[in-house]
């Protein structure tokens, strides 16, 4: 069993002999990305498991753990964490934690640190957690991010991003129930095997990869359905985590809207490039950002590549937006040194939904999260003011918010689109927008 070592302010490390006996826990956020990630880790030698738990156990082991006060997310996350070392699945004493931190000014830089007041005050103080970081903040020697590890863990983004966007656009109007979620499926399995070759992990390999999985969904059968397409926006956990934001994805397709979700590589470019505007706004260390525009460079590039795959196929489905074309949009609304949390990159995903014809926007946002609200709920009447087209609702999700109440507000933003649309709308169509109408998918308007 490999001995618990301490630093000099007490942290407990995880050393070498950890990384081959013990296991990582990490939590869910992305399910089709995770899956990615949690694989390129593995390539590196590393016993990953995400954790897939979304029982109400996992809110009441936060609220235990965590002050009530502490933002939505960190609740979450540390209550599924402890929930899962409460189990009974795993050998505690060869067990660790993974958790990301951003080394900004959210709170979310201290979620390492509640989780550790948390798993000492539950009595798993020997567990050891690690955190994940571009920033140099926690140094571990059993755990390192090498070059390689980093290109690995964006291709997974990339991959996930590309079969996110399009298995939600084709779920949307399948013909046959399931279809979508079966090619889906196949992928992920696919590519869950081809991060246990190296040889499989390089661009010309991943580019026929993808230009392959627009093909396929290309082929799912559609009905030719008129739909409300509605975006998703917020902070990263809620937008995304189906346990942060109470399934919001499958409601809205089970109320018959299509959903849009902007990809996770544009808050990846996002977050490097504010080291970029660091240096050009405050004069920081030159290198920081040479470095910072090589590796945004590289994501943008990734970037690029999915976006003319997507392109060159034919198939008629959108094309996610560029990253500069989002930045460009927030000039006159945001400064680009506002970049807590999600910073000027929320109000820029709302503005490109508007812009690309989707005037539905959900944006969720954790109770009482300061720069969430500035950036979302607090820019909707600018955003209105120059879009009159736009509909946007904003959902706040925390522990004592139920969530009837959210459905409600959603049924009520729906039910509003569509009796204004169906008007519009020829005879015997299901109501959509004037986007919904002009885009193609193997013959079928949708």
């Amino acid at each position: 069993m490999a001995e618990l070592r301490y630093d000099k302010s007490g942290r407990l490390l995880f050393t070498k002999e950890m990384k081959e006996e013990y296991t990582i826990l990490v939590p869910q956020m992305l399910p089709i990305h995770f899956e990615f990630i949690a694989q390129a880790l593995r390539l590196d030698g590393y016993k990953v498991e995400v954790i897939n738990t979304t029982h109400r156990g996992i809110i009441e082991q936060g609220l235990k753990h965590v002050h009530n006060d502490i933002c939505y997310p960190a609740m979450l996350v540390i209550g599924q964490m402890i929930d899962a070392l409460k189990s009974g699945k795993y050998d505690m004493h060869k067990v660790a934690l993974m958790i990301t931190q951003t080394g900004g000014g959210c709170r979310a830089s201290n979620y390492i640190h509640l989780l550790r007041k948390g798993l000492k005050k539950a009595g798993f103080s020997f567990v050891p957690v690690i955190s994940l970081n571009l920033s140099g903040l926690e140094k571990n020697e059993g755990f390192k991010l090498t070059l390689n590890l980093i290109q690995r863990m964006i291709y997974g983004v990339v991959y996930g991003d590309l079969l996110m966007w399009l298995s939600n656009r084709c779920r949307a109007y399948e013909s046959e129930k399931g279809e979508t979620d079966r090619v889906l499926r196949k992928w992920i399995d696919r590519i869950s095997l081809e991060f246990k070759d190296t040889s499989r992990l390089k661009k010309s390999v991943i580019r026929e990869n993808m230009r392959q999985i627009v093909r396929d969904f290309a082929a799912v059968g559609t009905t030719g359905e008129r739909k409300p397409r509605v975006g998703i926006v917020g902070e990263i956990y809620v937008k995304y985590a189906p346990l942060g934001n109470n399934n919001l994805e499958k409601f809205l397709e089970s109320e018959g809207a299509e959903v849009i979700v902007p990809g996770l590589l544009d808050f990846l470019i996002f977050k490097v490039d504010n080291r970029v505007e660091d240096v050009n706004l405050y004069g920081d260390i030159y290198i920081k950002k040479i470095i910072a525009g090589l590796l945004k460079k590289f994501l943008i590039g990734c970037q690029n590549m999915m976006r003319e795959c997507i392109e060159l196929e034919g198939s008629g489905f959108p094309v996610p937006a560029r990253y500069e074309d989002i930045k460009n949009m927030v000039r006159g609304y945001l400064g680009f040194g506002n970049k807590m949390g999600e910073g000027w990159l929320l109000t820029g995903e709302m503005l490109e939904l508007i812009h690309s014809g989707v005037s539905n926007i959900v944006c969720t946002q954790p109770f009482g999260c300061l720069p969430n609200h500035i950036v979302g709920k607090g820019m909707i009447r600018a955003i209105r003011e120059n879009n009159p087209s736009a509909n946007i609702v904003a959902i706040d999700y925390d522990p004592g918010t139920s969530p009837v109440n959210q459905e409600n507000r959603l049924k009520l933003m729906l039910s509003t689109v569509k009796r204004v649309l169906r008007e519009d709308s020829p005879a015997g169509s299901v109501a959509g927008n004037e986007e919904s109408s002009s885009l193609l998918i193997h013959d079928n308007v949708i």
